[in-house]
């Protein structure tokens, strides 16, 4: 069931439960909503903004309106959901054209992540894809008249490229032939493309991972990259977990060779404890899997606009096994990008100290 933290606790704390509720338990969120009503312009503004970091301004801004009484909040929501649905609808126009023309470039093109959120939709259009990188960028700066952004040294280990495409606000990353934080997958990223399968989003088809890869990448993202979760990612999990289309043995079995089924098995975890806290009621998993999570949801906490998962120790030992199960598989290349992280973050760390950011580093 839905409920709000004490009044005591940080108000940003108070919007991101508020955010769950709405999200993940409409039909139980008349107290969301009523915090909501009560909020005066500054304090509308500011939660807008939390929903936008979170992504779920539609999803939650939809069970504001349905339910809210006083008509200028209802208002508010109206307008506040017309303009996101506009931004995305063009984003979908945009990102159509750019998956159709990689596609006739042969670079066969993945949306990751993006249209999970849906009806929602994040700040970046991710893709992955197998074809070498000249021939994306090829295609990218020749049809779309795309400007390469400046990389990072993240970027360049992990084969990243970010484009800015004129007339879409949203910039596009491409993830060429490998995955996570330093590259380190390859095996395991080109099943993104092997066992993609088509989905409809307002009318247009793309190509979009398994629903085993959706957790995957989910997972590398928040776990092993970030070490933080949004409202969304919450949302988008529970709602592939409970579709029953997920393999559990499959993404077992992929997972544990490629060193990261702890981490796996620990987000769906955090996922389904979460699910439990606002519905009363665990996701559906199987016992394998909640007795390979290495901790649960009760242990990231609300800081800084997210749910923050502790680096010490947490995301420090989920690091150290995926290293040394890639050094006992013989994964000479895969063990190398990996020793680079702590220097990475540490220089990153220290550029954020000195300049304020860390661009150019991660």
């Amino acid at each position: 069931m839905c409920f709000l933290v004490a009044s005591s606790v940080d108000r940003e704390a108070e919007y991101l439960d508020a955010l769950f509720c709405l999200t993940l338990n409409p039909l139980q969120s008349q107290r969301a909503v009523a915090l909501v009503e009560s909020f005066n312009p500054q304090e509308r503004a500011d939660f807008l903004s939390l929903a936008d970091s979170n992504h779920v301004i539609v999803r939650g801004l939809r069970t504001v309106l349905d339910q809210a009484i006083d008509p200028d909040v209802k208002n508010w929501a109206r307008q506040g959901i017309e303009k996101e649905e506009k931004r995305i609808s063009t984003a979908l126009v945009y990102l159509q054209s750019i998956c159709d023309e990689l596609e006739s470039a042969k670079c066969p093109a993945t949306v990751m992540k993006s249209l999970d959120h849906y009806p929602d939709l994040g700040n970046d259009l991710d893709l992955y894809s197998t074809a070498d990188e000249k021939s994306i960028c090829d295609a990218m700066t020749g049809k779309f008249n795309a400007h390469i952004e400046a990389r990072s040294w993240g970027d360049r280990l992990a084969h990243k490229w970010n484009f800015s495409v004129p007339g879409l606000k949203e910039s596009v990353e491409v993830h060429v032939r490998r995955l996570g934080q330093m590259g380190e997958h390859t095996a395991l990223a080109q099943r993104f493309v092997s066992r993609r399968v088509l989905k409809v989003v307002e009318d247009k088809t793309y190509y979009v991972p398994a629903p085993e890869e959706r957790i995957v990448v989910a997972t590398l993202q928040r776990m092993y990259r970030h070490f933080y979760f949004r409202v969304c990612d919450i949302v988008n999990s529970a709602s592939i977990i409970e579709s029953g289309e997920l393999d559990f043995q499959e993404l077992r079995r992929v997972t544990n060779a490629a060193g990261i089924w702890p981490g796996v098995a620990t987000y769906m975890a955090i996922v389904s404890d979460h699910v439990q806290r606002y519905r009363g009621i665990p996701l559906a998993l199987p016992e394998f899997v909640l007795s390979a999570a290495r901790f649960g949801g009760a242990e990231i906490k609300p800081k800084a606009r997210f749910l923050r998962v502790p680096v010490m120790p947490y995301g420090a030992a989920l690091y150290t096994y995926q290293v040394t199960q890639a050094a006992m598989r013989g994964d000479v290349p895969g063990t190398l990008r990996l020793s680079l992280l702590p220097y990475l973050a540490s220089a990153a760390a220290l550029a954020y100290k000195v300049t304020g950011s860390d661009k150019g580093v991660w």
